[in-house]
């Protein structure tokens, strides 16, 4: 099982500042390839990461691939749902987007999961691995002089601070990555001027398999379809609106969103606890340093509109795992590196830029944009060549894709 360490100075193959979902499934990809590997993670024993909440996460194809692989969806104990259709409008535009999976060979482009519940999963394999040792609660406070192949690296916890060294140095701490900063590495930021709110919703009619994407002048409004009967609402306001929005009551929350969406799902009936977040974008200018990378929110942050961010980390836990096995004597070899960020290049800067371009055509109001919206939409719904490319990207299927998201493992 996994253990709490102790002691001062160990040296471990490869260690993890972060045990969210990137640095989690990391350390079991890791695993398999019988390193020692260390993982620093906020959260006390017992505890999942904040960010294991009632949010909803769609998983492309690819991801559930690669999470069978690892293990980790056997482990999940609440249904999840299919994604069989997204449907893409606008408001004030004509036209929409309709994407069938069936149309593609497909049952389903992907599934939609509780983070919650999929932190569950993830702790429940972690605990079944080997050669982890997890350092919690502990944080990273700062890096050390470096040996000629390790990484000094200094944490704290309850009983002060203590000094590990690594061969490779991995930073999965998010967008607000202090191993990031102390790496030296710059980034760059971008504040959307939205703030998301997230809450389980119940609707008039059931979900059919169809996540919807509606999109206004002030932000998304999403619903994707849970497995519990419920859908998941994500619904973008404007950040000065936000405070305003999260002091109404659930029947004229519900009216603002059902005004926003339309009633493609019905009446809206009933909304649970809403939690909101505000959207800002991080891309960082590099993936890797001397013995250390970036994976996750740490490499970038990107709107959800598109629902890729998870998938995105995901891709990059798993390449660097591929980089590594092909060269496993020294994980942080400046060659593994250079592969590492080489493969994820097209992937990567792809995904950003369909994530971010969206999300600021979508939003812009300028009456000028509307006809090329409009065209947009009717386009993707009637050429079978762009769906096919739109599809690529959802199911996970961009760029230099890892062996484990393209096959599932016997």
């Amino acid at each position: 099982m996994s253990t709490q360490a102790s002691g001062n100075g160990l040296v471990h193959d490869v260690l993890i500042v972060g045990g969210g979902l990137v640095g989690a499934s990391l350390a079991i990809a890791l695993d398999a390839q019988g390193l020692d590997v260390g993982m620093v993670e906020a959260a006390p024993v017992g505890a999942l990461p904040p960010v294991f909440d009632q949010r909803n996460l769609s998983f492309a194809e690819a991801t559930l691939n690669a999470l069978q692989a690892l293990g980790v969806l056997a482990l999940m104990r609440a249904p999840t749902g299919p994604i069989r259709r997204i449907h893409v409008s606008r408001r004030g535009d004509f036209g929409r987007m309709l994407l069938d999976a069936q149309a593609y060979g497909r049952d389903a482009f992907g599934r939609v999961v509780v983070a919650r519940d999929f932190g569950e999963a993830l702790e429940a394999r972690l605990l079944q691995l080997q050669r982890l040792t997890r350092y919690r609660p502990a944080r990273f406070v700062g890096l050390g002089e470096s040996d000629e192949g390790l990484r000094h690296v200094r944490i704290a916890d309850a009983n002060g601070e203590r000094t590990l060294r690594t061969k490779l140095l991995v930073a999965a701490d998010g967008a607000r990555s202090a191993l990031r900063d102390a790496l030296g590495i710059a980034s760059r930021e971008h504040d959307y001027g939205q703030t998301l709110f997230v809450a389980r919703l119940r609707t008039q009619r059931a979900p059919d398999g169809t996540a919807f994407e509606r999109l206004t002048d002030h932000g998304p409004t999403a619903l994707l379809p849970r497995g519990d009967g419920h859908y998941g609402l994500v619904h973008g306001v404007p950040r000065e609106d936000a405070e305003t929005v999260a002091a109404l009551d659930d029947a004229a929350f519900l009216a603002r969103v059902q005004d926003a969406f339309g009633w493609r799902a019905g009446r809206f009936l009933s909304v649970g606890e809403r939690s909101r977040y505000p959207m800002l974008g991080c891309v960082a200018d590099a993936l890797v340093a001397p013995r250390a990378v970036l994976v996750g929110n740490a490499a970038q942050s990107i709107h959800p509109l598109g629902a890729q961010g998870f998938n995105l980390g995901l891709r990059d836990a798993l390449t660097l795992a591929e980089c590594i096995a092909e060269h496993a004597a020294d994980p942080g070899d400046d060659a593994v590196l250079r592969r590492h960020a080489a493969r994820r290049q097209e992937d990567r800067s792809r995904t950003i830029a369909f994530s971010d371009g969206l999300a600021r055509l979508t939003s812009n109001d300028a009456s000028l944009l509307r006809p090329l919206r409009s065209a947009g939409l009717v386009a993707g719904d009637a050429f079978g060549w762009l769906q096919g490319w739109l599809v690529g990207g959802a199911m996970g299927y961009r760029g230099d894709v890892p062996a484990l998201c393209r096959k599932v493992a016997a």
